[in-house]
């Protein structure tokens, strides 16, 4: 889990909402500008390495080029590959470059958006990406569309709640099934899963509904009727435990009020003597 989004192992993320044309400009302006400040910096570093050694003309135009491919495309892809989506303009504004299922991105949807960055953005000063960011629904620009990508906001909007109601066809089976208590973490996937569920990408829905059944089905005995559908033995699971919890919780009170009656009595034939 994680504070600015909620990832699964795989890095899929659930809260994929897609960020607006201003957020992601604001945080790719903050991204470069980092970068043209890390280029300036290091052609400084090189006039006077250039300076010191007396390089010749062709040596110095190839460290130049060498520096401007390094700046401008490798170190990019390095910070968007590591940061699986990352990077300093984003995370102060908390957004993450996913794929179009919601998947963390790999190592070639950083080259794509990297090497078709240096089009767009610096050859033509962000002109086709602010024009494309503003036109698509999602906010892409043409490095996204090309890689399958997109920005996605992963903090600061409202959290989906599920409301946990027992499917009715399978209430028989959940009365009589052996549900054991979920670890809290497998719980807590389980429910965000369940009220994020509707925004997903339809692939990542059933992919990702599928493995927590598996994960959930082994601390149920017997396993729901053939053919039950995965969000319904979830929502089924989780109320059941609801209810159990709560009928113990209540015997738990019952219980302790009445050790309280009995422990606040005089043993029995002695007589309460008032002071």
């Amino acid at each position: 889990m994680s504070s600015t989004g909620i990832v699964t192992g795989e890095g899929v993320l659930l809260e994929s909402e897609p960020a607006s044309a201003f957020t992601r400009m604001a945080g790719g302006f903050l991204d470069y500008l980092v970068y043209a400040a890390g280029l300036f910096a290091a052609t400084m570093a090189l006039g006077f390495v250039d300076y010191g050694l007396a390089l010749s003309e062709n040596a110095g135009a190839a460290l130049a080029v060498a520096l401007l491919v390094i700046m401008l495309v490798v170190v990019p892809i390095t910070v968007e590959t590591l940061s699986r989506g990352r990077s300093l303009g984003r995370l102060a504004l908390g957004l993450r470059i996913v794929r179009d299922d919601g998947g963390a991105i790999t190592v070639r949807h950083a080259m794509i958006r990297g090497l078709v960055a240096v089009l767009e953005i610096w050859m033509f000063l962000g002109v086709p990406a602010v024009i494309a960011s503003m036109v698509h629904p999602k906010g892409k620009r043409l490095g996204d569309m090309l890689a399958g990508t997109y920005a996605a906001r992963v903090r600061g909007g409202p959290r989906d709640q599920v409301v946990v109601v027992m499917p009715p066809r399978l209430a028989l089976w959940a009365s009589h099934a052996d549900v054991a208590r979920l670890p809290d973490s497998l719980a807590l996937s389980v429910r965000q899963f369940l009220g994020r569920a509707s925004k997903l990408h339809p692939q990542s829905r059933t992919r990702l509904g599928t493995e927590l059944t598996a994960q959930v089905q082994r601390h149920v005995h017997p396993l729901p009727p053939a053919g039950t559908h995965p969000e319904e033995f979830l929502l089924a699971v989780l109320a059941e435990r609801r209810q159990r919890e709560g009928l113990s919780e209540q015997r738990r009170v019952v219980r302790t009020r009445t050790e309280s009656d009995v422990l606040a009595h005089l043993p029995y034939g002695v007589p309460d003597v008032d002071h």
